[in-house]
């Protein structure tokens, strides 16, 4: 869990993977969420993907997601790929296709930069695309957002990892102008605190 403070509202982001399978396939779980303190949840990403090796590095994935909480509940079809790539970046990058004909794509990328033997820096990207205008979303055609920042993470135990952070996100292209018209947040700064965990 993952309190963050910014220009705007307090709120707080939870991730949460699991896999069951073994190194060639396996059923892959994804459940991510945030929400303002003191108020109800307001988004939440659902993912059931079958992840299959395509080589040491990559598995191709594919299933469906759910997204629940804001506006009308959307079903979307998955096509991506998880691995490392050269430097040990961790690339996980998507492809959805949703229940009413949008298509979308995101690509997030992160890189442990190991400091002193349990102090580490995380840089992390990430971005979302739209293929067409999404005018129920107010999302514009082309890059939607962006979000860039680091975590310092001290590692307790392999298993358990508390972090403090920063990170800027953003809207961008015609998205940008459409919340801005419709007098929405665009984005900005915020600070992280949070623990990574494995059971």
């Amino acid at each position: 869990r993952e309190p963050r403070h910014g220009d705007g509202p307090d709120g707080y982001l939870f991730d949460a993977q699991a896999w069951y399978g073994g190194d060639i396939d396996k059923l892959w779980l994804e459940a991510e969420g945030e929400g303002e303190f003191g108020g109800r949840l307001e988004k939440v990403e659902l993912q059931a993907l079958w992840s299959h090796a395509i080589g040491p590095w990559f598995d191709l994935q594919t299933g469906v997601r759910l997204d629940v909480g804001q506006g009308d509940e959307r079903t979307h079809l998955v096509l991506g790929v998880q691995g490392l790539a050269p430097y040990w970046i961790e690339i996980d990058a998507a492809a959805f296709l949703s229940d009413q004909g949008d298509p979308t794509a995101r690509i997030e990328a992160e890189h442990d930069m190991r400091l002193t033997q349990s102090l580490i820096l995380q840089p992390r990207a990430e971005l979302d695309f739209a293929l067409q205008d999404i005018p129920a979303e107010r999302v514009g055609a082309g890059l939607v957002s962006a979000a860039l920042g680091a975590r310092l993470r001290y590692q307790v135990t392999p298993l358990f990892g508390p972090y403090v952070g920063v990170q800027y996100e953003t809207s961008a292209g015609e998205t940008r102008g459409l919340r801005r018209g419709a007098g929405g947040g665009v984005g900005g700064w915020g600070g992280l605190l949070g623990v990574r965990t494995w059971f």
